[in-house]
């Protein structure tokens, strides 16, 4: 019988759909955060495993275990490198325990809108990034988002670089946040989150510093009055893989989890953006909120960024030169 190219092309591709289906096993992976259920990071992390159920016939199931329900994010990326959690997404400071030159993520006043991000670890630079984690045991799937982080304090609003100075401000335990804030005037105690909101509560800690939605929902608006908008850091997600478990996979499953991470990390990104801006209309309500001039935030980038030249002088000289090129068009 005679077929015509219709009747072909259904035939190729049904048996291209047995083929690649018979590339998919039954799988299950388990992909840990540290973040509540309902976060944007959770919900992306929901997103993924619908994605990957849809495209896998059921076959690839990824539970969710929200809310550091597998440990810190320490543990669980300790825990996905060595092959006993097969996923994890947490920030690029932890990452850069094993490849530093993700910490350049941490340089703060680096970026003023999202956009910006997208275009940097969207580019050569996220890419060569990304390729340094197969030899520390991982796979890079991309770059969600925590988001931008602003400054709260108990004290005054921030409206000028004086504003700053003495100010006991809680950081997270990163010796690039530790020497930046104190090159701004301010007395940086390294200091865990559970402990935090007690710090504020004792007045034992003045200021914190966290993107909108984590203010509004660990409710520090009710131990700080002030909220000052400044953008000073970007918390990039790396979605990391266990390159053990990468390893038993066909080459359709990669894709098939490359595919879902990227059209997920899409649907992450956006909506962490539309959760800031309605977390910041909702704290507004309940703080007093003030944008910091952006003379001041340029200043504020002038006095940190010996800082920042001090920590990329140890890291890949290639690597630091691609990020500054990249980052200057990004900017454009």
């Amino acid at each position: 019988m005679r077929m015509n190219k219709h009747t072909v092309a259904l035939a190729l591709l049904a048996a291209w759909t047995a083929a690649t289906a018979q590339d998919i096993q039954e799988r299950v992976i388990k992909f840990g955060h540290v973040n509540p259920q309902g976060h944007h990071l959770s919900m992306g992390v929901q997103k993924f495993a619908e994605l990957v159920a849809a495209r896998s016939g059921g076959k690839i199931t990824v539970k969710e275990f929200a809310a550091s329900t597998l440990g810190g994010e320490q543990q669980q990326f300790s825990a996905t490198q060595g092959g006993v959690q097969e996923m994890v997404v947490l920030s690029a400071t932890v990452t850069g325990a094993v490849v530093k030159e993700f910490t350049l993520l941490d340089i703060p006043f680096s970026f003023a809108r999202g956009e910006q991000v997208d275009t940097l670890l969207q580019g050569p630079f996220g890419q060569a990034l990304l390729q340094r984690l197969p030899d520390k045991g991982l796979i890079g799937l991309g770059f969600w988002e925590a988001g931008f982080r602003q400054f709260t304090n108990s004290r005054r609003p921030i409206q000028t670089v004086e504003d700053l100075k003495g100010l006991k401000v809680r950081v997270i335990p990163n010796p690039m946040f530790v020497e930046s804030f104190a090159a701004l005037g301010t007395n940086p105690v390294p200091m865990a989150f559970p402990e935090l909101y007690g710090a504020l509560e004792s007045r034992a800690m003045d200021a914190q510093e966290n993107p909108f939605a984590i203010t509004l929902s660990a409710k520090f608006y009710e131990v700080q009055k002030y909220l000052s908008v400044t953008n000073h850091v970007y918390t990039a997600s790396p979605v990391l893989v266990s390159k053990r478990f990468w390893d038993k996979l066909s080459a359709a499953e990669r894709k098939l989890l490359q595919d879902a991470a990227t059209e997920a990390g899409a649907y992450q990104r956006k909506l962490s953006r539309d959760t800031s801006v309605a977390a910041r209309k909702e704290l507004e309500g309940k703080m007093q909120v003030n944008d910091v001039p952006a003379p001041v935030l340029a200043r504020m980038r002038e006095l940190t960024a010996p800082v920042a030249d001090k920590f990329a002088a140890s890291y890949d000289p290639a690597l630091v030169k691609l990020y500054r090129e990249e980052l200057d068009k990004a900017r454009k």
